[in-house]
């Protein structure tokens, strides 16, 4: 289950069988917590991670701290992530780097999960200075290809929040070729939708392009139920002109209904106050 619980997580995106069981060990239930978030069961995945925040192992720890930040942030909750992202980094900030993972789930990924989420909280925050420096932090410890997908989307993120999207760019398309080379379904989904939305801001001209990612990023999210994204997809192509404009903003306000359903009362009230959720799906 492990196994497929981490394909599902960093790789070929395939569900596991519903329902499916829960690994007793402490890494198999970090990623059931990762898969359950991705595809938007944000409730499932807290009462996991909020088990997994005492584990005695605080890389452990850590990851599941930074994991539960990310569903946080997924729902507009910036500054509560902020506080999950701090929480994450003093854990691991100090522990040897030991033996390292392939999707970065050791001491070197948790840590550059947390300051790459700190840049995150903090870029959502309006800190656009403070983002850049937590990247930059985060750029010493992304040996991993899941810590250079995320620090390209970041990087990217602070550039559009600039007013510089031609200098997101190149961040946005090494997240996108980082992810694809690994063939992490999700990660090349999220990257998609980033180099989509970075490329429209930068030149009309590539507004076709950006089309194409947002719609590719659109039918992949919807095939393998990465609903925590696919709303975002459906907003964008709806924002892009895409051909069917018109049905994926109706079906914006369904999607995130159906995301805060399974959301915990934490996720769904940040979601209430964020002026990032549209208001239609809350």
């Amino acid at each position: 289950m492990e196994a497929s619980l981490r394909s599902a997580a960093f790789g070929d995106g395939v569900p596991p069988p519903k329902p499916f069981e829960v690994p007793a060990s402490p890494r198999g239930r970090l990623l059931a917590a990762i898969v359950l978030g991705g595809r938007g069961r944000y409730a499932a995945a807290a009462t996991l991670l909020n088990g997994l925040r005492t584990s005695k192992d605080p890389v452990l720890a850590s990851l599941a701290a930074s994991t539960l930040a990310s569903h946080r942030r997924q729902l507009g909750g910036h500054a509560a992530a902020l506080v999950l992202d701090g929480e994450a980094l003093a854990l691991a900030i100090e522990v040897p780097r030991g033996e390292p993972d392939p999707d970065g789930l050791d001491a070197e990924g948790a840590r550059a999960d947390a300051f790459l989420g700190l840049a995150a909280d903090n870029l959502g925050r309006g800190r656009l200075a403070a983002a850049r420096r937590l990247v930059a932090s985060a750029g010493l410890h992304t040996g991993n290809w899941r810590s250079r997908t995320r620090a390209g989307w970041v990087g990217a993120e602070i550039e559009l929040a600039s007013n510089n999207s031609e200098a997101g760019i190149a961040p946005a398309e090494m997240a996108w070729e980082t992810a694809r080379l690994r063939g992490a379904c999700r990660h090349v989904v999220k990257s998609q939708l980033v180099l989509g939305v970075t490329i429209a801001n930068a030149s009309s001209a590539q507004r076709e392009r950006a089309k194409a990612l947002v719609e590719s990023a659109r039918e992949t999210a919807d095939k393998y139920e990465f609903n925590s994204l696919l709303w975002v997809a459906c907003l964008l192509a709806a924002d892009l002109g895409a051909g069917h404009a018109d049905e994926y903003r109706f079906r914006v306000p369904e999607l995130l209904h159906a995301v805060l359903r399974h959301a915990d009362p934490c996720g769904r009230w940040l979601a209430r106050e964020s002026p990032w959720v549209p208001a239609g799906g809350v």
